[in-house]
């Protein structure tokens, strides 16, 4: 069921790419995100991120599934999901830019990407610090940005207020091959 859901999110996500031989695919990116609290470090990692990059077009797209993310702690894992994500309500997290800058080919590069990161149902512009490095026609992107939870309007409950942080650091990393039509 897993597979049919993140392959229909595929499908929704990428469609406004027009196909071309330009396209490079990741299916098992990975996105990590840490949080400090004075009671207990949150972390948690997602290695089922499906991104498509169009290098001809400069665009990037990338779409995970919130429940997808692992935990040190099941009931962490509970928390995120019900409390603060509301997964049932938001099944998903999507990111849309293009890639400023971005030259084919180089071997190595830093740029940035902005575009549009919708977390929690609201959608807001981003601009994001990437490494891109090109090698055997495959691209790795590496990155790392901070959200505010406030951005999202995830809402922690008063009583909590001081043992959640405020921001989270993410971390990424997209191993991409050339997209087969």
């Amino acid at each position: 069921m897993n597979k049919i859901v993140s392959l229909l999110l595929f499908f929704t996500i990428f469609s406004t790419f027009t196909k071309n031989d330009k396209q490079y695919i990741a299916r098992q990116g990975q996105v990590t995100f840490f949080s400090y609290t004075s009671v207990e470090n949150i972390e948690a990692q997602n290695n089922q991120v499906l991104s498509i990059i169009d290098i001809e077009n400069k665009e990037i797209a990338v779409s995970m599934l919130m429940r997808a993310f692992v935990f040190k702690k099941d009931l962490m894992y509970e928390h995120f999901n019900e409390s603060y994500i509301e997964s049932d309500l938001y099944p998903q997290a999507n990111f849309k830019g293009e890639i400023i800058g971005f030259s084919p080919k180089t071997p190595t590069q830093d740029t940035v990407i902005k575009g549009t990161l919708t977390i929690h149902g609201v959608s807001k512009k981003v601009s994001i610090k990437t490494n891109i490095t090109y090698s055997n026609n495959s691209y790795t992107l590496t990155g790392e940005f901070v959200a505010l939870v406030n951005d999202f309007n995830i809402k922690i409950p008063a009583i909590l207020t001081s043992n959640i942080a405020k921001t989270i650091n993410l971390k990424f990393k997209f191993q991409y091959q050339p997209h087969e039509n």
